[in-house]
């Protein structure tokens, strides 16, 4: 029989590869264009989602620490709050993992369509479908293939952040003149930065990441709480210096009507034809994201099954340790999104599913939260006293930020909440579909 050792394939350095490479997605690229007409109020918006993030990513690193053969956040909340709360939150959370594939694949095909103006038109539904098959197909190969795949892109997608940074250093050093709108107290709102915090998260999915392909991971108990936290430091302070300057040192109507603002920021304080290359950069930006996150859409279902409140069907894997059914189930039905949404525009099917895979996975980190805490109170995390005040910050932060994400995606988000009640009772009715007895998820043998 396999060593179970032998199934973990991803070290420290791939497991902050998913990590950066997840929260370095599309969103960056296209926030700016949206946080424009904030003003100020965009970069309160920023301040307050990193330190909701880093608040959520620390506990994350708790629960990995103390639970670190757990199947992740689903795992974490059925240990504090039991099977039904466990299973409403990774539902929820699986509804924003394949409907946020599917967004991100039509931002990448909506990038590419810059070199490509067909893409544009009526080939692009059938476009992003290839791309999420593709990179499904690459991740069912093995972990490994996927995570080289994660560390190649990571390292592209920072250049053109980088060159922002840069650029805009410039540009404060040599005092050149910018459209910055100077700081007015009037101005600012506690409702603008509350709507603003609501779109920015978007842009930090992803910090779960690790902890839900724990499975994966050599050492997770170590690994995975330094990816989490190291990872989320990383992109937050990336985010802050890139998405400021481009939101803050054009004018803003041009920003707001812009599909490519960081594009035209590059171009505006360098040249056109290097701001041209940013396009594609941000397809390979989006790619990267869905890759990390295709591998993260099979784990979840796994990790249900083999708990008993998914169908056991999903509990199989294949030869190579691969969820090859629950990506392929995934795959499918954000296919079948894109499918039936080909007559929106690309940036309205973006913008919707945006908020609507946001508001979903703010389900899960309040949980999270929740649970942390909990279990902090009964003795079982371990650790410094400051785990529970910091889980009723990030709780009130994601309750603030679900707010915040409008009345459309948290009604949409709503019903498909409901429509996964029944599956749960049904696995618990059925015993034709509960997990097959005496199985249980891989993990390392005793040290």
């Amino acid at each position: 029989m396999k060593d179970a050792r032998e199934s973990r394939q991803l070290g420290f350095w791939m497991c902050l590869a998913l990590v950066v490479g997840t929260f370095i997605g599309s969103g960056i690229f296209l926030l700016p264009a949206q946080l424009a007409p904030f003003g100020w109020n965009a970069f309160l918006g920023w301040l307050v989602t990193i330190s909701g993030a880093l608040c959520l990513a620390y506990l994350f690193g708790r629960l990995a620490k103390a639970l670190p053969l757990a199947g992740g956040p689903y795992a974490y909340v059925g240990e504090a709050f039991g099977p039904l709360p466990a299973f409403v939150v990774a539902w929820s959370y699986w509804v924003s993992l394949w409907a946020g594939n599917a967004a991100i694949a039509v931002a990448a095909v909506s990038y590419l369509s810059l070199f490509a103006p067909g893409l544009a038109g009526g080939l692009a539904p059938v476009a992003a479908i290839g791309i999420l098959w593709a990179l499904t197909a690459l991740n069912c190969v093995s972990v490994q293939a996927g995570g080289r795949f994660q560390m190649l892109t990571v390292a592209i997608k920072l250049v053109p952040l980088l060159a922002v940074i840069i650029i805009a250093a410039y540009v404060v050093g040599t005092d050149q003149p910018t459209a910055t709108v100077p700081f007015e107290t009037a101005e600012i709102s506690l409702t603008s930065v509350n709507a603003a915090a609501a779109l920015t998260l978007w842009a930090l999915l992803g910090f779960e990441a690790a902890s839900i392909a724990s499975r994966n991971v050599i050492d997770p108990a170590r690994n995975v709480p330094r990816a989490t936290i190291i990872g989320t430091l990383i992109v937050g302070a990336l985010y802050l210096l890139v998405a400021t300057p481009v939101t803050m040192f054009l004018p803003q109507d041009q920003v707001s009507a812009s599909n490519a603002p960081f594009a035209l920021f590059v171009g505006h304080y360098w040249t056109p034809g290097i701001g041209s290359l940013i396009g594609l950069f941000a397809a390979v930006s989006a790619m990267g994201a869905l890759n990390g996150l295709i591998l993260i859409q099979g784990e979840l279902p796994l990790a249900m099954a083999r708990d008993g409140t998914f169908p056991a069907w999903f509990s199989k894997t294949a030869a190579n340790g691969i969820a090859l059914r629950a990506q392929l189930v995934s795959t499918s039905l954000a296919t079948v999104l894109v499918a039936a949404n080909y007559s929106r525009s690309m940036s309205g099917l973006f913008a919707f599913m945006a908020l609507l895979s946001t508001a979903a996975a703010l389900v899960l980190y309040l949980a999270c939260a929740l649970a942390a805490g909990r279990l902090q109170l009964q003795g079982r995390l371990g650790g410094p006293w400051v785990v529970v005040p910091i889980a009723l910050i990030a709780s009130l932060y994601a309750l603030w930020t679900l707010y915040g994400a409008g009345q459309e995606p948290l009604q949409w988000g709503a019903l498909l909440l409901i429509v996964g009640i029944p599956v749960y009772f049904t696995m618990r009715l059925n015993s034709l579909w509960s997990s097959p007895a005496g199985e249980a998820a891989p993990a390392a043998p005793p040290e």
